[in-house]
């Protein structure tokens, strides 16, 4: 895709305020610092059991995450694009939430 063919979705942005930007970075660099974890637990030959068990703790986070943007995502840009009249994103939203539950 070249620059003057990119995506649709591109070029939408959401403003975040500084306090739930500062939240979900958080969020995710201790997500990071957990993966960084269980890659040294494969160097270490750790436990599998053990392993799987910070794999979870890693996907629970995620997750978390993923509620925490998905409620922003449909109080915030969701209201404001149907309260404009853009009924469309009524589908995008079905769409990010089934990609979700997969």
């Amino acid at each position: 895709m070249t620059k003057k063919e990119s995506c649709p979705a591109c070029a939408k942005k959401t403003l975040r305020d500084e306090e739930l930007k500062r939240k979900l970075l958080n969020r995710l660099r201790r997500i990071e610092g957990q993966v960084r974890g269980i890659e040294a637990m494969i160097e270490s030959d750790a436990y599998c059991s053990d392993v799987l068990t910070q794999s979870a703790a890693v996907n629970a986070a995620l997750n978390a995450f993923n509620r925490e943007l998905l409620a922003c995502h449909i109080r915030g840009c969701v209201k404001r694009d149907l309260l404009a009249g853009d009924e469309g994103v009524v589908d995008e939203l079905v769409e990010t939430v089934q990609k979700l539950m997969k």
